[in-house]
């Protein structure tokens, strides 16, 4: 892929221990690609130093969120909602995620889950951010949440979206952009089948890198050179150029982020 447009992955956890031996070259291969800007989810608080870490390493690449991973939301999941909000407090972040409701592993702590996507929902409210959403295997009451909690100030991005055709509009309509990354590639993965019927307005991109690496790395581990693999197919789905699909990309991040 040719492009000349700055290319933006709006979701990768680069201080992920699979990483450790190979950080910075991995970091120069995505630069290399033309990937140059990463925004950076949190997970708990034991992430929050490795972060900061990355972010003085890379302070023109990097930019942070806070907040707490709906799977981490265990019996001490207010102290860690107290960590983000001190957090918060202390210093400038681009977005509260990620944030969200996960019932694939685990359904004991959904009433927890649902606690603390809302609190943190209202620190976004609070704070003037976007909110970074995970999703799994819990659409419905995640939409019900956002229902309830939906305004002109929240906005921000369902990330690593997989959902139906229906179910982008609705998340669309709560001023969500979608998450798109390496499912996008696979074959069984779905969304390809009506995402050029969705405007790209609403698209950003987006790895997860260590996770979900697209077609042809899927099941080993994903960085963040890999999306030019999720713009190429993004162009084939709305038939424009790579460099359209990373310059629309960019800005639609660019209008979440403020960056």
């Amino acid at each position: 892929m040719e492009t000349k447009a700055i290319l933006t992955d709006t979701h990768t956890h680069l201080y992920s221990e699979e990483f450790d031996l190979d950080r910075s070259e991995m970091m120069q291969r995505a630069i290399d690609n033309g990937v140059t800007r990463f925004f950076v989810p949190a997970i708990d608080s034991t992430c929050t130093q490795s972060m900061y870490d990355l972010e003085r390493n890379y302070p023109d690449n990097v930019f942070l969120m806070m907040g707490l991973h709906p799977t981490y939301v265990k019996d001490n999941y207010l102290e860690e909602l107290q960590h983000v909000e001190t957090e918060l407090a202390k210093r400038k972040f681009v977005a509260i995620g990620e944030i969200g409701i996960d019932l694939y592993w685990d359904k004991t702590h959904l009433p927890e889950q649902q606690i603390a996507f809302r609190k943190q929902i209202q620190l976004a409210k609070r704070y003037k951010l976007p909110i970074v959403i995970h999703c799994r295997e819990a659409f419905d009451e995640i939409f019900e949440i956002l229902e309830e909690e939906k305004s002109p100030e929240l906005f921000g991005i369902f990330h690593c979206f997989s959902g139906t055709y229906e179910q982008a509009l609705q998340a669309i309509s709560y001023n969500m952009k979608l998450g798109i990354g390496g499912v996008v590639t696979f074959k069984n993965g779905k969304i390809d089948q009506f995402l050029n019927k969705i405007d790209l307005k609403h698209i950003v991109l987006e790895t997860d890198s260590p996770y979900l690496a697209p077609i042809p790395y899927r099941g080993k581990r994903n960085e963040s050179s890999y999306l030019i693999n999720v713009v190429d197919k993004l162009a084939q789905i709305y038939g424009l150029s790579a460099n359209e699909i990373a310059a629309v990309t960019t800005d639609n991040s660019a209008e979440i982020f403020g960056i």
